[in-house]
């Protein structure tokens, strides 16, 4: 399949594979370019000379494109951004931020840049900031969503009313029939974050893994939208999280409550009670953890025998 995401990556198949914190390492990133698709590193829980080790590691495993995702929100993020540029990292996904902040440098360093939205306000903003594609993410992602409450299902179709650049969906896909439905709706292609999760090369715990796997219809919930809003499962953690909303908290209650480090150890520590155990809605569609490249080939196959479904309605 050839098209302006495909083309703009140098890419076989227009599918990006999330760079989700805890979980996208260099294992995961190329493991899915090998197969195909875009695979991404998530700087967000990699210190400087950490994500420089990723991405070393991740160009001796693969000769295809890759790139890395960038959490604005986190510290260190200048040094982040000049290792990628030292390291002649040649793709940049920027979430939770200003895309005004780094476009222009990465841009100057001859890297594509795409730029992650919950919003068409924020859409035409990435586009005017000068990024290459946009990422529209709806309410159904797993991990810090965007506070507008929109679904994959409406934001896509009003993004592209107004959008010139290349469009990427996420949000709620994870199979071929969902990436289908996405570009039926306007997408040139998808990202996918939860079902690459429950992949044999995600650095996240195999604990953590099965409990995406066993997880049914309205096991998640986004919460602490005061702080930053976060899509997780409901475990012990969640619940005294329900609890304390309960007694009209501060923000100040809730940082507290939070801690630190506690996406660390629920997703990357395999801590399935008082761990942060971020993922999506359609954690209840997955259904076995296996290999990134199957799991990549699958969606393709779907895709193209849903493509000819729906061909003869």
């Amino acid at each position: 399949m050839e098209n302006r995401i495909t083309k703009l990556f140098n890419i076989e198949h227009p599918i990006i594979q999330a760079g989700m914190i805890w979980n996208s390492g260099w294992r995961l990133a190329s493991a899915a370019s090998n197969a195909g698709g875009l695979g991404l590193l998530g700087a967000g829980s990699m210190y400087p000379e950490i994500l420089r080790e990723h991405i070393v590691k991740c160009k001796k495993a693969t000769d295809k494109p890759f790139g890395v995702n960038v959490p604005m929100l986190y510290p260190d993020i200048e040094k982040i951004i000049d290792i990628i540029i030292e390291e002649g990292v040649k793709i940049v996904f920027t979430s939770a931020g200003n895309p005004k902040t780094f476009t222009s440098k990465l841009k100057e360093n001859g890297i594509t840049v795409v730029h992650v939205v919950s919003s068409v306000k924020f859409a035409l903003k990435a586009q005017e900031a000068g990024v290459d594609a946009i990422v529209a993410e709806g309410f159904e992602a797993g991990g810090h969503n965007g506070r507008e409450e929109t679904t994959t299902f409406t934001l896509i179709p009003m993004v592209k009313e107004q959008l010139k650049v290349p469009l990427i969906a996420a949000g709620g896909i994870a199979t071929g029939r969902g990436m289908l439905a996405a570009m039926v709706l306007g997408a040139d292609g998808v990202q996918v974050g939860s079902r690459f999760v429950a992949s044999e090369e995600a650095s996240s715990h195999r604990a953590f893994k099965q409990m995406v796997v066993d997880a049914k219809e309205g096991d998640t919930q986004l919460t602490l939208k005061e702080l930053a809003p976060v899509r997780m499962l409901k475990n012990k953690f969640f619940e005294s999280v329900v609890q304390l909303y309960t007694t009209n908290p501060t923000k100040e209650d809730l940082i507290k409550h939070l801690g630190r480090a506690r996406a660390k150890r629920g997703m990357f520590e395999g801590d399935l009670e008082e761990g942060e155990l971020e993922i999506g809605q359609i954690a209840g569609l997955i259904h076995d953890i296996k290999p990134a490249a199957e799991i990549l080939k699958d969606m393709v196959l779907e895709f193209e025998i849903a493509k000819k479904e729906v061909a003869n309605f």
